[in-house]
């Protein structure tokens, strides 16, 4: 990708999509500004959560709040939200996503649902809309959690979500404790646990985010409706069998964990279809010991990924591959232990949501297409006690957490119209 991002979005934009305040142009010209905060020889970014990058790429958007006329305060967790009043003293309807990455990532990846929900604010603005309630845009915190294999630090700790024995466990590459982070940053563990305590009402959250995945391209629609968001088990499985030479020990009697291992993995891509339509599994990490060319494997330990945005089905479909070990483990006469590393509360959004949406996208032309979330967002966090809602917007094959990551400049811009309008739509409820 060429660095001078805004030229590469405004090159084939539809300006006709300029319009009732949206500003197509303006917003390529705030993400190409993002882009330039952190950006890699390669092209991509890299602004960890709590690094001098994401306080720079906030202080950037905080300037265009304040020039939009948003009232800015941040939390002890660097939560930031721009407040725009409404004519009626009411919780707000509040919208936004992240500016921290993944190391070498994307462009759009949390800024675009940041910069839409400014968006919406500017072209107000321009039209002379008041809201009848207060609207915010918000900057979660350490959304990637890059730097302490920890995601979702800013939202978990404004929902109150953080515990002080986490922020004592979490350090990053070169040692760093969170607590010392945050220091650094300028607050402290004591402030980002308040931040739970002096939370915002909310009346409604909703967060705009490219797809990830390949749905919309395939349908052919710029933005989309989720579903839910899944809600990931972590199943770690360890096959013990008995190690022996590869040449002198008889095929007859062998107890091989390494098969006993590969059948169990081929075996669950049948599962998932069997519970849901929208439950995933996945083996992604196998470790072997002693891994050697020439040994039967004495152990094989392995991680399922386990997930679905329905809660019920996520946990059926653990079971059965929880019992598919145990039967195998069985068949082949080894042994086989499982834990259970984490377990997390899928979202479904509310059908009522996604019926606004699908009406917003209605007005625009775009046939509405419901799509389950397989990766996690702010909004799975904000929703377990706040009514909650995500539009996604067409990513350029699927792909994310990489420099080639690309949403066209027309697609983002029908994603402001339609979070525009859905928003407003909220305000007369």
């Amino acid at each position: 990708m060429e660095r001078n991002l805004y030229e590469q979005l405004v090159k084939n934009y539809n300006n006709e999509l300029t319009h009732s305040g949206v500003n197509g142009k303006r917003l390529a010209a705030r993400l190409d500004e993002l882009s330039r905060i952190g950006l890699m020889e390669s092209g991509g970014v890299t602004r960890p959560g709590y690094s001098e990058e994401e306080k720079r790429a906030k202080e950037l958007v905080i300037s265009w709040m304040e020039s939009a006329g948003l009232s800015v305060t941040a939390d002890g967790a660097g939560n930031v939200f721009g407040r725009l009043e409404g004519k009626k003293d009411t919780p707000a309807i509040v919208s936004g996503s992240h500016v921290d990455s993944v190391p070498n990532g994307g462009h759009f990846d949390g800024p675009l649902g940041v910069l839409s929900a400014l968006e919406v604010v500017e072209a107000w603005k321009e039209t002379g809309y008041i809201p009848e309630k207060p609207y915010e845009v918000a900057i979660f915190s350490d959304e990637e959690g890059s730097r302490f294999k920890s995601s979702l630090t800013g939202s978990r700790a404004f929902m109150g979500q953080m515990k002080p024995e986490e922020m004592d466990s979490l350090r990053d590459e070169n040692g760093k404790s969170f607590r010392e982070v945050l220091a650094e940053y300028g607050s402290s563990a004591e402030e980002c646990l308040r931040a739970g305590n002096n939370r915002r009402e909310m009346d409604t959250f909703v967060e705009v985010h490219i797809e990830q995945g390949k749905v919309l391209e395939r349908e052919g629609q710029p933005v989309g409706v989720v579903r839910g968001i899944a809600g990931p088990a972590s199943l770690e499985v360890t096959f013990t069998g008995e190690a022996g030479h590869a040449g002198n020990t008889p095929m007859a009697g062998r107890k091989d964990p390494l098969v006993a291992a590969s059948l169990f993995v081929g075996a669950i891509e049948k599962f998932p279809k069997q519970v849901s339509d929208t439950a995933v599994a996945t083996v992604g990490k196998l470790n072997v010991h002693p891994n050697g060319f020439n040994v039967i494997a004495q152990e094989v330990k392995l991680i399922v990924d386990i997930r679905d945005i329905f809660e019920e089905t996520r946990d059926q479909l653990l079971e059965i591959i929880s019992e598919e070990a145990r039967k195998i483990a069985e068949e082949r006469n080894i042994e086989v232990q499982m834990n259970l590393n984490a377990k997390i509360k899928p979202l479904p959004i509310k059908e009522t949501l996604q019926a606004k949406i699908a009406g917003s996208l209605s007005k625009f032309d775009i046939k509405p297409v419901y799509i389950p979330s397989g990766a996690g967002h702010d909004t799975m966090i904000v929703g377990t006690e706040i009514p909650a809602a995500m539009l996604f917007v067409r990513s350029k094959d699927g792909i994310s957490h990489n420099p080639r990551e690309w949403t066209s400049l027309n697609d983002c811009v029908y994603g402001v119209h339609v979070l525009k309008d859905f928003v407003e739509g909220l305000m007369e409820d």
